[in-house]
């Protein structure tokens, strides 16, 4: 098949639509300074999506820190979103069935740490208070049972399995994006449901390692053959193929990784100095397992890493090419424990004394994943993440399928597929 330069320019406009709409659906955000290491995921799956299946025995768990030290009374509720993650215009007891609003009961001190702080922790969904409805779901915690007091909020997924999804990873056809990128391939069955106009009645929308800042939505089937939709064309749900993830074990601090060049140990803190990192899109590709971008709070030197690991100030350096720094662009450190926020908190700045873009982060004993992102000062939706792209890397999609009737008043999750770029991977975990 032949590619004019205008089919090109089309497929990399389209590409370029997609991210920008859809680096708006990452609405998670912690409100309160002192909340650190906030996570939702199913039950003992720190790296898996958080999906509740309706009706079932699915947990998933939430976890989080509070630096005060202090003992108070945190509740959460849940807002039904739609498609685009804004709340819908439906009553709570529509869809939430007991209470709108529970209470955080389980928490512990930290203990052995020599960093304060208290930790909480709930089971969702609560046995007093269960979705009732499929869809997008906003975790929103806050303070005192006022909802003015927001302190958090996390992104929930709950789901009636109505659909089935079979997918496939494979290479582009483009020519110049062959080497570079991960096409998904997908098929959706939507079984019994009464899809009278597929087109606008199903949405799928693909994650790539669980990201919702460049997520890819509003795509179209190729082809519709009854209850049955094809998703195939060229330019669509195409994705850079990154690389493996640069990596940070921090699950001890007394015995330091390879990637840590020294430690500054005091008596109530601790500041661990990161190797420099460099700009690896030079780099020829290598295969190694990682967490695809996500994190995984774990110690080597406690029972319960959750109250009893420790935290530390962590020193990232990052050494531009030829030791000048990017023209008109700023750089971000970012991975999941960062949520991929590009604000100023995870923005590096150029020290001209070492040459080197330098940050600190405030992180728990665990395993991380992380990458440098570039963005253009003039045009934000330009943005590089300095490793290079590769067909070959391993990384996880997760396909979700939306079904809205007419008379529906919300956007019903009705199908949830996940799938691995490599299947040849190693069979250890870390």
């Amino acid at each position: 098949m032949k590619f004019s330069r205008l089919n090109v320019v089309l497929i990399f406009c389209c590409s370029c639509l997609l991210s920008r709409y859809s680096s708006a659906q990452n609405v998670e955000t912690v409100y309160s300074s002192n909340i650190f290491t906030p996570q939702l995921f199913p039950y003992g799956n720190q790296q898996g999506l958080p999906v509740y299946t309706l009706n079932s025995s699915d947990r998933l768990e939430l976890e989080f820190d509070d630096m005060d030290a202090t003992v108070k009374s945190y509740y959460f509720t849940y807002v039904l979103c739609d498609y685009n993650w804004q709340p819908v215009n439906l009553n709570p007891f529509d869809y939430i069935k007991g209470f709108t609003q529970n209470r955080i009961t389980t928490y512990r001190y930290s203990s052995i740490a020599l960093t304060r702080y208290t930790h909480y922790q709930a089971f969702l969904p609560d046995a007093n208070s269960k979705p009732t409805r499929s869809g997008n779901y906003l975790l929103k915690v806050y303070l005192d049972g006022d909802t003015s007091k927001l302190v958090f909020t996390k992104q929930m997924l709950v789901m009636e399995q109505k659909a089935s999804v079979s997918a496939a990873v494979v290479q582009p056809m483009t020519p110049q994006l062959f080497n570079t990128h991960q096409k998904i391939r997908m098929s959706v069955n939507t079984g019994d449901i009464n899809s009278f106009s597929a087109a606008q009645q199903v949405k799928v929308v693909v994650l790539q390692n669980n990201r919702w800042d460049i997520s890819q939505r509003d795509i179209p089937p190729t082809f519709v053959r009854g209850n049955v939709m094809e998703y195939n064309s060229d330019n669509i749900a195409v994705f850079p193929g990154g690389k493996e993830w640069r990596w940070l074990d921090l699950r001890s601090f007394r015995l330091q990784s390879d990637r840590i060049d020294h430690a500054d140990y005091k008596k109530t803190s601790t500041d661990m100095y990161v190797k420099t990192d460099v700009d690896r899109t030079g780099q020829r590709y290598l295969y190694f397992p990682d967490y695809d971008g996500m994190f995984n709070i774990i110690t080597y030197e406690s029972i319960n890493p959750f109250w009893q690991g420790d935290y530390a100030t962590v020193h990232f350096s990052f050494a531009p090419p030829a030791n000048q720094p990017y023209a008109g662009r700023d750089l971000y450190l970012a991975g999941a424990f960062t949520g991929y926020k590009l604000t100023d908190q995870w923005k590096m700045n150029f020290n001209p004394e070492t040459s080197r873009y330098e940050t600190s982060a405030f992180m728990k004993q665990g395993y991380y994943n992380y990458t440098y992102i570039s963005v253009s000062r003039s045009n934000p939706s330009d943005r590089i993440e300095l490793e290079g792209n590769y067909w070959e890397t391993e990384n996880s999609y997760s396909i979700l399928v939306y079904y809205k009737s007419f008379t529906d008043r919300s956007d019903r999750l009705i199908g949830v597929g996940s799938i691995n770029s490599r299947n040849d991977r190693p069979g250890f975990s870390f």
